[in-house]
């Protein structure tokens, strides 16, 4: 599987524009023959809490028209970061679409960051979200997500790559690579995070360090392709190879595990 990380520096708040960006990052990536494309969450604004401006109905998203027209011209699978109202309910999401720009997936971000008053603007999302790209089980997850490995577990019981899309600043960039190598070596998976660049509208600075870990918790190299656009080539055999080599999985305890947190 051929997958290119977007490490994305949109205009805040301006969908228009970060849609002009984002149209030019899609023309760089596509003569390496991707599979899948991946962008940072809030992939058009930036994470705001400015919901007015931000959020889009489900049932009638442009954003999401957009990256589906995007998908289709280049054949590949894409995930992108979206604020979407469904039936009242506010939420901030991960969606993906299929080359034939179909809705594959649509994942509300579990844990609003609280630090950031996220939770005051949008409501946290209450399910665990796979989707099948190029035939590879594929978990969700988005940014503080990575703070809560209690998830990551039961979501990596029916997926083999685990995706993380962010906007995470620079002042706890440590604490992101941390995570990521952890998550992917507790889960067995590879572990993909896609984080933004650049300034936000709260002046907050962003760096990029969008990545991609083993099942080993070994961080992999990829094809700079531009500044923001990396691609890197993942064997997903990998997997079950090392699962099976080192089946930390099986002595697992989760009935006491739930047992003690109750």
């Amino acid at each position: 599987m051929k997958v290119a990380l977007i490490s994305f520096n949109p205009v805040w708040e301006n969908k228009e524009s970060s849609k002009l960006k984002a149209s030019e990052l899609f023309q760089l990536a596509a003569p390496e023959q991707i599979d899948w494309i991946i962008f940072p969450e809030m992939t058009l604004t930036g994470f705001s809490t400015d919901t007015l401006k931000c959020v889009e109905e489900f049932d009638n998203s442009e954003s999401i028209r957009f990256f589906a027209k995007c998908a289709t011209k280049y054949g590949v699978y894409v995930s992108f970061g979206i604020a979407l109202r469904k039936e009242g309910k506010t939420t901030n999401n991960l969606v993906t679409v299929s080359p034939k720009g179909e809705l594959l997936a649509n994942y509300a971000k579990i844990h609003p960051f609280s630090h950031a008053k996220e939770d005051e603007h949008y409501a946290g999302g209450d399910a665990l979200v796979s989707a099948n790209i190029c035939d590879v089980p594929v978990g969700m997850s988005i940014c503080y997500d990575l703070r809560f490995p209690e998830m990551f577990q039961p979501l990596s019981a029916q997926s083999k790559i685990i995706i993380n899309i962010a906007n995470w600043p620079s002042s706890r960039i440590s604490h992101w690579n941390v995570f990521l190598q952890a998550r992917a070596i507790e889960n067995q998976v590879f572990f993909i995070g896609v984080n933004r660049t650049g300034v936000d509208g709260n002046e907050i600075s962003y760096q990029k360090s969008s990545a991609v870990f083993s099942p080993k918790g070994i961080k992999i190299e990829g094809l700079e392709v531009s500044p923001d656009v990396d691609v890197f080539e993942l064997n997903v055999a990998n997997v079950d190879e090392y699962r099976k080599a080192f089946p930390v999985k099986r002595d697992r305890k989760p009935e006491l595990y739930f047992s003690i947190l109750q």
